[in-house]
């Protein structure tokens, strides 16, 4: 079939890319197509037959799955100033080795955190030439940064993050309730969106903590109630305020229902969870594996259970990774006094894709879950689907085939993973950046990302 000629009639640039594939995920479904790009450009997807324009390129990858490119709005990238947990260079090519083509960097644990202005700029200047994906920046809300909140909106960033407990790094204290109300304030008086780490600080110190090598005696120290109350509060600020906010990395299914009730009411609240909350369960961490460690924390298999409910019913908008490395020696055999965080940049979408076929769910799931929600949340309209106009941004995927994770060939700096030793089906095959293959089977090419602000 020849509609190559109308559909470069009406293009700025002509077609010079065309990527075909049996396996095509789009808005519509999955379905046979060929994907016509210009300029970076997403042009128009055909039909599986179309003739290829002269002069445009031919990437027939078969029956692989043509995703669009995943965007990952929760990595603690922590550069500069604690560049040896992570970086960059080193984060975004795993996000490239794993399929995602957008980050949104978090404001800790970097030195300088995401502050102000003058901070959002220093990491800027950091992150311009190593970055092998699109980086995008969160700003940070802090009790004593209300006057910069505004200046960051206008400087591009994609909206603020704010602990309700502490967040572990002392220069990035939380907020109690007042504070978080004078910052939703301030920000819903110019339309912008407060992302929450959710749990309550009341709760945890409540609850039991000691030393321990258990993961019991962790799981202990972190309660359900701790996310449920947070959660709770949050929902009654935004419903009093009109604000805009979104729950973080979701672990308590038990807060399911109050969430699905505020968004029947009309509240504005969107919520993620994580690939580790979905695939690792508290039942299979053995003691002293704090690579397994995280807050708010993996819990039993029946939760895991409610929040993959929860994600079909619509309750979970996204799954995004909250990539959080540190230095091995960080990683000590006590889950109390062990760094917390799991490293997934280069592994979410096949543990996801791994457990969501399992589960019945398909391919399409995953995008909307993975690429689409999360650009929806952060207003990057390029972004987040194989349709006309977008970005030409996407991730190839062999859902068939498996590997076992060997942390060697990771790319994130300290190869520390738990998931280490599991298999995993779905290979991605490569990676492409606004029609340029930036990953060729987890090799990355040289960096040709871009700085995204809000704005822009």
């Amino acid at each position: 079939m020849d509609v190559s000629g109308d559909v470069d009639r009406h293009l700025e640039h002509p077609v010079d890319l065309v990527l075909r594939s049996t396996r095509v995920v789009t808005p519509e479904g999955t379905r046979p197509a060929c994907v016509a790009v210009a300029g970076g450009t997403i042009a128009a997807v055909l039909p599986y037959d179309a003739e290829v324009p002269a002069g445009a390129r031919l990437e027939d990858v078969g029956d692989h799955a043509v995703l669009p490119g995943l965007v990952d709005t929760h990595v603690h990238v922590n550069d500069p100033g604690r560049t040896a947990w992570e970086g960059f260079w080193t984060a975004t090519r795993a996000a490239a080795a794993g399929g995602i083509t957008t980050l949104l960097d978090m404001p800790l644990n970097s030195l300088p955190p995401t502050t102000t202005v003058e901070h959002l700029r220093i990491k800027q200047d950091v992150a311009r030439p190593k970055a092998h994906v699109d980086v995008g920046f969160w700003g940070g809300a802090l009790p004593d940064n209300v006057k910069d909140l505004r200046p960051l909106h206008d400087a591009g960033v994609f909206g603020f993050k704010c602990f309700l407990s502490p967040s572990g790094v002392d220069e990035f204290p939380q907020l109690d309730q007042e504070q978080l109300a004078a910052s939703l304030a301030e920000i819903t008086g110019f339309g912008g969106l407060m992302i929450v780490h959710a749990e309550d600080p009341h709760h945890l110190n409540a609850a039991p903590s000691r030393s321990s090598a258990k993961y019991a005696d962790f799981l202990a120290s972190r309660p359900r109630d701790a996310e449920n109350t947070a959660v709770e509060n949050l929902i009654a600020q935004a419903r009093r305020l009109g604000a805009r906010v979104h729950v973080l990395h979701l672990s308590s299914s038990d807060a399911l229902p109050l969430i699905a009730a505020a968004k029947r009411e009309g509240v504005k609240v969107t919520v993620e969870t994580c690939p580790h909350f979905l695939t690792l369960t508290a039942e299979e961490v053995p003691d002293g594996a704090t690579e397994f460690k995280c807050c708010p924390p993996i819990r039993e298999a029946a939760n895991q259970d409610a929040l993959w409910q929860g994600l079909a019913d619509g309750v979970i908008d996204c799954v995004v990774s909250d990539h959080s490395p540190s230095t091995a020696d960080l990683k000590t055999p006590d889950f109390s006094t062990a760094w917390g965080g799991i490293s997934s940049l280069q592994l979410g979408l096949p543990a996801i894709w791994t457990e969501a076929r399992r589960r019945g769910h398909t391919l399409d799931d995953v995008a909307r879950w993975m690429s689409t929600a999360p650009a929806s949340l952060a207003g990057l309209d390029r972004k987040g689907a194989i349709e006309a106009g977008r970005d030409a941004d996407f991730a190839v995927l062999a859902p068939d085939e498996s590997f076992t994770v060997d942390p060697a060939r990771l790319h994130h700096r300290n190869r520390v993973t738990a998931y280490a030793g599991r298999t995993l089906y779905g290979v991605v095959t490569s990676t492409w950046l606004r029609g340029v293959r930036i990953a060729d089977r987890g090799r990355p090419a040289a960096p040709s990302g871009r700085l995204l602000e809000r704005n822009k």
